[in-house]
Order: structure tokens, then sequence, then C-alpha cells
């Protein structure tokens, strides 16, 4: 039949929301009614396909949930209805959502205007439940209403539904109960349904409950206290409702006991069995008993992608204890997990964003609590100091069981590597928390896999690219009251709503002063006065900008509480506000020297129990959180504080310019007690990155006192000893800017900084910056200072590595020399920097070509280490390795292979894989491999070196581009031209960037780069780079060394090539005579210019450059 379905009298029947809480998702459900009696139906096809689609112009997104139709028959009306999720713009006001049904053609035969209002308030309507959409975000299901008549909504009738259709119902800090519960279920044979239980206030708990039913099947209810507390019900009104709903349909109901306490009376009905404190095998048996499911045969499961059981922890867990009063914030939740399951396969990363105080971190706690069970690997980082940062991320070395290196770097990049791999974990989260500052930790983040949360106030993450971002706004009014009632019993809601408004419904307010109100007896009407009348000047602060009064009045308000009845506690928390909020170590306060504190601090101190009485008062009434230690053996204790920093913030500006002087003394002399003075020593380092972030808001680094400039030098020094360039050369920088105000350029502490200063410059690759810095000192003591001056000597040693990092190797051999010397007659050769003076001399030797004093020096040095330190010695090894490089340097390849495969197995054995002195061990075997004619070794190794670079210490490190440079050439010999290519060019631009155009590096790799063109047939372009390498290391090196020789041996074959015979012959007569004379006539260079004199073969240009360590 070719009817016009239009001719049908339909009538759309729409459940969607009235009002909408701006920012929430919503299920809208579609649905069709036909004719009311099959007589009335016009056509003989018996059903119609109509197509139905929803627009939310700018004010709503609607995305269909499954097939956009609705199928309309003859007999008994649809099959389903169309389901969508809509989600309502942030910005409150009216809007409207068009509904268009379709004809099976496409052409609209009715068009229906769905009114929305947009509020800034949570939506307070009839029945509304939480439904997951197929995106992985929920939304809330509303009271069914239709246009343009009304009907109700159908409930399966009783005898219909099915066992085996289970939904379940959960409060939403127990999701990872709902998840685990639903794949068990689901694994024995049932079809289950999530749906978080979050009840509007003001509706009735009968109501609600019965909503539930609407779903077909049964419904598991999963208790605990959040459960029942959720919209502040009370024990009668759960009473009623359960026994009026569920007394009249029993079948349809079952319940669990997830709860920590004894549930209620009212929950009788339900006969929950506790599933708390069993093994997952006891748990599932409960759990299938009470569904009648005992007998069901479960599927096989993957463990490794399956949710674990929810009392079981991830493997790796490192995350601040939960918040049990965490209150709301479900739609924020939702929208971080939909956006990390909707992300990139290769990993997510979700920005949480709003400014201090809205609750970010406790989001992101509370995201970590609750998901936790999708999760093996959980892990925290306090992101606000770069160092703490760093050091807490290679912290996680440990935990996924990767070698240990004492050098940071390498931890956290062995750390992102095994997390971008996925191994040994698959499912990891990484939590940066206050992580305003992009550039400080972008370098923790790996590359792929895994979620990265962040907390953070700025937009630089979302700005950078590749993280989404998730705006985190103040409370709801909704959440606003829940939080007060369950905070202050006594609250009424009206009381609840002002102390919401007053605070203007932020987070960190409403907790501070519902704090303040149930440790008070004020009322509740006369302290929501106070918030709304105080004026700054009259509570004698600052005023915060951006931030409401009630900020300043309610903490104004605390302290005062403190004061009047507790003065030692008020004293400590002021001395908070001298160190960083982050991690306050009132262990160190507690361990201090009594002369070091305040007399009320130090008698405080001395009393454990007082002193975690004090604490405990901070904790329950002020914006600061406590880290309790539990050892095994011994009475608990409290090693740190974290305070809020919009809290820290305004305490310190309560202080007047006297106070603070004050409690800046107190806290230096403690932070100078905890100073280990001996940051060498690697049992140490843990304090030193603990003192750290303190020596900055403590005013250490004003201080004029001696020890406290020690404690910020030795800060520094192990900052250089960690490899901590970066945040050792910010540190540096700060110090200098203070300390050149008060100290003469030659004083002592003031020429140790500069000296640590020019070497971070150098360590961070900025060498014109290290060498003028490190010329500017020597010039003024030399004119000050006898030779052999110890302050002179250090400034010339340091003055060495800058140069030689340059390419002057001439001068920096000069110094070392003088320096060795010096050294020598001062120490001894047995003397530690006698020996590092001695090994710096023979690396400028081998790089100055000469290769035979180079390893006579090397020899010794490692003859006079193995007396001094042993064979397996970090320092012995070293000089091993530069040993067996010099030997082969002079082409002694079987004796420097010999040596290097035994050192490079200690370098394994001692200082593990990851080391950069393992790398260079590796890396000198690997050349050793290649030279003595074991190709595929070679290549093997030399292959996993340039990624194992790459990853560990990043592209552009002189290692990587070291070895880089070595399997460039390797491959054009043996392997691909094309992938040689491109890894010649990627380390010609590394070096033009570290190094400029005219260091011996740069130019030798020109040369490289020129032997491929002309490999490749672009003998021209080839030709030309040749010769510019020729030029150009005459220029830098000079005629006679090695390097220059080479690019010579390679421009005399290319001017043969050319039809330059004549040119050519006189370039290899000239070669050849100084290549004996620099590196003798048994060496390979020397070997290589007499065959190129004595054939008339065309054989091709082939000498490598090989950049060596620097």
């Amino acid at each position: 039949m070719s009817g016009d379905p239009a001719a049908l009298m339909i009538e759309p029947l729409v459940g969607w929301p009235r009002k909408a809480q701006a920012g929430q998702s919503y299920l809208v459900t579609v649905d069709l009614n036909g004719p009311a009696a099959p007589e009335d139906w016009p056509y003989e096809e018996e059903e119609f396909d109509f197509g139905v689609s929803l627009d939310g112009s700018r004010r709503f997104v609607c995305e269909a949930l499954n097939e956009p139709s609705v199928v309309l028959h003859r007999f008994g009306g649809t099959y389903g209805p169309a389901r969508f999720v809509i989600k309502a713009s942030r910005a409150p006001g009216p809007g409207t959502i068009w509904l268009t049904i379709s004809n099976r053609w496409g052409v609209p035969v009715r068009t229906v205007e769905l009114p929305s209002e947009i509020v800034a308030d949570a939506v307070v309507g009839q029945g509304h439940v939480v439904v997951p959409a197929l995106n992985g975000r929920t939304a809330t299901l509303p009271a069914e209403h239709t246009v343009p008549g009304q009907r109700t909504g159908r409930r399966p009738a009783s005898g219909v539904w099915s066992p085996h259709h289970i939904t379940i119902s959960y409060a939403g800090t127990d999701r990872a109960w709902a998840v685990w519960t639903a794949r068990q279920l689901e694994r024995h044979g049932c079809q289950t349904f999530l749906l978080r239980w979050d009840p509007p206030p003001g509706v009735p708990l009968a109501r609600l409950l019965s909503d539930l039913l609407g779903a077909p099947g049964r419904v598991l209810l999963l208790l605990d206290e959040e459960y029942l507390r959720l919209g502040q019900r009370t024990e009668p009104e759960w009473n009623e409702a359960l026994g009026a709903v569920v007394r009249a349909d029993p079948d349809r109901f079952a319940a669990v006991d997830l709860s920590a306490r004894t549930l209620p009376p009212s929950t009788a009905v339900l006969g929950p069995v506790s599933l708390r404190e069993l093994d997952p095998a006891e748990a599932l048996r409960r759990l299938l008993t009470t569904l009648d499911l005992q007998d069901a045969r479960p599927e096989p499961e993957d463990e490794s992608v399956a949710p674990r059981f929810p009392d079981a922890p991830p493997a790796v867990w490192n995350v601040p204890r939960r918040n049990f009063r965490f209150t709301g914030r479900d739609t924020v939740l939702e929208e971080l997990r939909a956006l990390f399951e909707n992300g990139p396969p290769a990993g997510a990363r979700v920005a949480l964003r709003g400014i201090s105080g809205v609750g970010k971190s406790q989001i992101a706690i509370e995201y970590a609590h609750r998901f936790a069970n999708e999760y093996d690997v959980v892990w925290w980082i306090s992101a606000s100091f770069r160092a703490t940062a760093r050091q807490q991320f290679a912290d996680l070395a440990e935990p996924l069981g990767l070698a240990d290196s004492s050098a940071l770097p390498e931890r956290v990049r062995a750390v992102r590597e095994a997390l971008r791999t996925g191994r040994p974990h698959r499912r990891w989260l990484l939590v940066l928390d206050s992580a305003d500052d992009l550039e400080q930790v972008y370098d923790l983040l790996p590359e792929a896999g895994g979620h990265v949360a962040v907390t953070t106030l700025t937009q630089g993450w979302a700005a950078s690219g590749g993280v989404a971002e998730v705006q985190v706004e103040r409370f709801t009014r909704a959440e606003s009251i829940s939080y007060a009632r369950r905070h202050v019993e006594r609250l009424t809601e009206d009381e609840a709503d002002q102390l919401a408004d007053a605070v203007e419904d932020f987070p960190l307010l409403l907790a501070q002063t519902t704090a303040w109100l149930d440790a008070n007896r004020m009322s509740a009407a006369e302290y929501i006065g106070l918030l709304r009348r105080a004026d700054a000047d009259e509570i004698g602060i600052q005023t915060l900008p951006d931030y409401p009064i009630g900020f300043q009045t309610s903490w104004a308000l605390t302290l005062d509480s403190l004061e009047q009845d507790s003065p030692e506690a008020t004293e400590l928390l002021r001395l908070f506000a001298m160190f960083s909020p982050g991690s306050i170590p009132v262990r160190q306060l507690q361990r201090a020297r009594p002369g070091d504190l305040p007399t009320l601090l130090a008698e405080l101190a001395a009393d454990p129990a007082h002193w975690l009485g004090a604490l405990r008062r901070l904790s329950e009434s002020t914006a600061v959180r406590m880290d309790y230690v539990q050892p095994s053996d011994s009475v608990g204790y409290v090693d740190s504080v974290e305070m809020h920093r919009l809290y820290h913030r305004f305490l310190r500006r309560t202080l007047t310019p006297g106070e603070r002087d004050e409690l800046s003394a107190v806290a230096c002399r403690v932070l100078v007690s905890a100073d280990p003075r001996s940051p060498s020593e690697v049992a140490n380092w843990p304090v030193y990155a603990e003192l750290l972030p303190h020596l900055h808001p403590s005013g250490a680094l004003e201080s004029s006192e001696a020890a406290v400039r020690d404690l910020v030098l030795n800060c520094i020094e192990y900052l250089r000893l960690r490899d901590e360039e970066s945040t050792g050369l910010t540190l540096c920088e700060q110090v200098l800017a203070r300390w050149r105000i008060r100290l003469a350029p030659t004083h002592p502490s003031m020429l140790v900084l500069v000296h640590q200063h020019a070497n971070m410059l150098r360590r961070c690759g900025r060498y014109r910056e290290a060498e003028a810095v490190g010329r500017a000192v020597v010039e003024q003591l030399a004119e000050e200072r006898p030779s052999d001056d110890l302050d002179l000597l250090r400034a010339e040693a340091g003055l060495g590595g800058s140069l030689m990092a340059l390419g002057l190797f001439k001068e920096a051999h000069q110094l070392f020399d003088d320096v060795w010397r010096a050294y020598d007659v001062l120490d001894g050769p047995e003397a530690p920097r006698t020996q590092a003076c001695l090994n710096n001399l023979g690396v400028a030797l081998g790089l100055l070509g000469r290769y035979q004093e180079a390893a006579d020096v090397h020899a010794q040095l490692l003859v006079l280490r193995r007396q001094s330190f042993g064979s397996d010695h970090q320092s012995t090894l070293l000089s091993g390795l530069t040993y067996a490089r010099s030997l082969r340097l002079l082409g002694r390849h079987q004796d420097a292979t010999a040596i290097q495969g035994v050192n490079s197995l200690l370098h394994r054995q001692t200082m593990g894989d990851h080391h950069p002195q393992t790398l260079a061990a590796l890396h000198n075997q690997a050349l050793c491999l290649r030279r003595s004619g074991d190709i595929p070794a070679a290549a093997d190794l030399l292959r996993s070196l340039v990624e194992r670079c790459r990853n560990l210490q990043g592209v552009r490190h002189p290692m990587t581009l070291m070895v880089q440079a070595d399997h460039a050439s390797f491959l054009r010999s043996y392997g691909d031209l094309t992938e040689s290519a491109e890894l010649t060019d990627a380390v010609a631009d590394g070096y033009r960037h570290l190094l400029g155009d005219d260091h011996p590096y740069t130019v030798g790799v020109l040369g490289n780069r020129g032997l491929l063109l002309w490999l490749g047939g672009d003998r021209a372009a080839g030709a030309r780079l040749i010769e510019q390498a020729l030029r150009g290391m005459t220029n830098a090196v000079g005629a006679d060394h090695p390097w220059t020789l080479g690019c010579a041996l390679n421009a005399a074959a290319v001017r043969r090539l050319s039809g330059r015979p004549d040119e050519a012959a006189e370039l290899r007569r000239e070669t050849l005579l100084r290549a004996r004379d620099a590196v003798g006539r048994d060496h390979p260079l020397v070997r290589a210019c007499e065959a190129a004199s004595g054939t008339g073969a065309e054989e091709p240009p082939g000498w490598d450059f090989e950049p060596q360590p620097i």
C-alpha cells in the first residue's frame, strides 16, 4: 500500500525537563500515540517507522542513545521510545528543544516546541534518577510529561518482569561496588542497569523508591550511610517509605549492606546481606545467593580488564585519604569520567580548572577513590613546586619495579616510559594537584597511555592542546544546603540556605563556616548575620581580591576563637604560614631544638599528647589536613600537614612585618636544624627533597645568617647531585638576586653560589652564559688570590668544563692541566678532587685528538681509583669506560672490546640499566663491536640505545645526539640510507641548536650528511658539504686534528671522483703525513690514507665523524 503515513493521527509522548540545571545532562524519551483502536488504522501495512530528531539550538547539546526512530504498530502502540541525552549549557536562561517527527522518506510530519528553562540551582522535580548514557556520561530522568496531552508512565505488571534483569541503585561514592556487582551479575547471565541514587530534596521518598520500579526486573539497592543520608532523609521517613513500597512488591527488591556501621532498623524489610570485610569469593557467593543466582554458571573473566573487587586496592596506590564528608559534585565526577572513557585511545588528559577554594583537589581525591577499582596504578603528585613534583613522580619507580637510579632525571624518564608503554601496568591514573604552571611539570606527562587528571587555576593546560577541560564552579545551592546540614546537624534547611547565600556557595568557605558552627554554640542566625555585616576594617585584616568578604570574616572569627581557646595552637598555625602549604613539616617542628622555638611552642612540642591535640584542633577548625604515619612498632604521629593555599595566603596577610620577621627566623632555625649537612650522602636526599619547598616561604633566601646560607647551598648541591639542573638553575638565580645585595663578589658563600650557577648553566646547555660567568670569576680571583688558591682552582676547573663544551679544547686542556698539577701538590694524587681533575684532563686530551696521551692518563687514573675505591665504584667504572674508549680511538679494537664488555656488565650490575653512565658504557661497547666486526650485535645494541636515550634523556640531550649520530653512520654503512638521512638531519639540527654552526660537532655531522648525499646520487650537493666540513673543521680544531684529517680524506676521494686527480693526490699526500704525526703509523686513519694513496680504484668517501662525550 502507498498511503501517506502523515494521515495517521499521531501524538508525541515526550519526557523532558521543564527546568534543567546548568551544565547537567538529562534523558529525554520520545514515544508516539496512534489510533486508539485497530479498526481505526487506515492502511494495510501494520506498522510505520518514524524518524525522531532533537535540536537544542545553542542552549542544549542533544545526542541519541539508540536508533533515533519509533515504530508505530497497528496493534499495541510502539516497540519502545527513542532515547536522547541532552546537556544544558552552563549559562542560565530560557531555552527550547525542537522535536521533529519525520516519515520513512525523511519528510517532517510534526514539529513540537519543548520549552525548558536552564537554572543555576538544582532542579526539584518528581522522580529524578540517573541513568548511564552510551558515551559514559549519566543523565537525570525527569518525571514523564506528554505533548499535547498528559499520559502517565507504564510499569511492568506483577509477574511479567524478568528476574535476570537487575537494576542496581547506588550512591555515587559506591560506584566501585556498583560496577563490580554489575560485572559479576552479567557474568552469571543477567542484564544490569546502573542507576545512581540522587534524590532531590522535597520529593517524597516513597515516590522515589516507586520510580525505581519503572525499569523491568528486580532492583538491587547498595546500602550504606551515604545512600540513606542523601537528601537528608530521616529514619521515620525511610521506615514509612520502605514499608509501603517494598512490602507491596517484595520480590522486586533486594539489598546488600556496604556500611561500616549497623544499618538502621528501617532497612530490615529488605533483608540486606553484608559484603564488607569479605574476600571476593565469599562476597560473590553472598551476592548470588541473595538474588537466587547461586546455580548460574559464570562466563570466564579477563582479570586484566575487569573491574577489581572494591575492597582490593590497586597494586600501586598513593592518594590522600578519602574525605568521608564529601558531598555532591556528581555531575563533575561524571563529566570527568566520561572524558576519560571517551578520550583518545592513546590516553586521556583532563584538567579540572577553577578558582582557589572551589574544591578541585577534593574532587580529584574523590574521583581517585570512587574509580579506584578500574585502575592498577593510582598516583598523586603535589605539583605546585617543580622539585617536589619530580621527586614524587620519580618515587613511582620503586613500586613499578623499575631499576633504581640515583639520578632523578633518569628515574623520571624511566617512570614516564613505563607508563607510556603500559609495562608493567596498563590501567593507571596520574593526578597532578595544583599544577598551575604548565611548563614546570609538562615533562612529567607520559606521551601516551593511561589517564592524567590535573587540578589548576589557569587555562594553560586546555590551551596547550590534547588536554580536555572541566570547569569547576562553586557548589550548586542544593549541594551547599546538603553539605551544611550534613556537617552541622542542628541547621534547618532554611538556615543552611542562608549560610550558603552568605558564603556565596564557596566550598572552602562553607567548610570553614560549618566547622566553626559545629564547634561553637552561637546560633546560626547570629553567625550568618556576622558574616553578612562584617567590614574588612572592623575585623582588622586585608581583603583578598576576587573573593567575598565572608572569607575574611569567617577566618577572622576562627582565629579569634582559637586565640581565646588555644593560644599555643594559634601560634603554631601562624608558624605554619612560614612554610610551603603543600607539606608543612610538623615532624621537623616537633623535633626542633628547644631553643629554636618560642617558649610556648617548645613546651607544646615537648608534650606529645598536647602536640597532637593542638594539631587535631587545627584540623577540625581550619583548612588544614593532617598526614598520619603509623609505624608497626610504635605510636603513630603526624608527619606533615597540608594547608589550603588560599588559607595560607590569608594567614600570611594577617601578619605584621614584625611578626613575619620573627616567625621567619623561627622557621629558618627549624630548617637549619633539619639539615643533614651532607648532600653527597644518598641517604640524606629525601630530607633535602623535603626541605627545598620551604626555602622561599620561610625567608631562607633573604636570611643573613651563615647557617641558613649553608642550608641554601646544600640544597643547591643536592639538586646538582640529582642532576636536577633546571630546578637548580632557577634556585641559583633566585638566590643570586638576593645575595648580591648583601654579599661581596668574593665572599665565600657567593663564590660557591656563582660556581654552582655556572655549573647549572652548563648542564642546561647554556654554554656561552656559563663561560661568561666562569671567566668573570676567574679573572677577578686571579687579580686578588695566589695561583694555588682553592677558590680560584675551583673556578678554573668549572670554566674548563664550559670551554670544553664550547669546543675550545686547547684552552680547556691548559686550565685542567694547571689545576691538576696544583691539586696534586696541595692534596696528593689520591685526593678525590685531584683525581676528578685528572679525569677532565684525559677527556680534554682525547678531544684534542691526542689519543695515546689520553689513554695513558686514563690508565693511570684507573689504577689509582681501583686502589682507592675498589673495582665496582662509580668513579672506577668511569675510568674503565674512558680507558676503553681511548683504546678504541687508538685503533686497538680487540683490547677495547674485551675491556668494555666487562665494564658494561659491571655498570649494569652496579648502577642499573637506566643510569647515564651505563648508557655511555653500552654506547662505547656498541662501537667496539662494530669496529671488531660483530655487525649484528652492534646493530641491535645501537638501535636499542637510541630508543632508550630518547625516552630517558630527551631527543636533544648531548648523549642522545651522540648515540643517534653514531647509529646514523652505522646505518649508512650497513643499512638504510633513508633512515640514516633522517637521523643525521635530526642530529645536525640538535647540535646547531645546542652548540652553534661553528662547533666541531655541528661541522662533523654536516660532513656525514655530505657522505649520505654522495652515496644517494646527489654528488654535487654531497661534494659541497664534504668540502664545507673540511674548511669548518680546520677552523674549529686545526689542520692536524684527526677529525680534520678524516674530513680531508673524504674531500680527497670526492676530488678524485669529480675529475680533479691532481688536487686529490696533493691532499692525500698532505693528509697522510699529518696523520702519521698525529696518531702514529699503525692507526686505522693512517692505513686508510695509505690505501687511498696507493690505489687507483674509484673508492667513494667513507670516513665517519664520531662525536665524543663532553
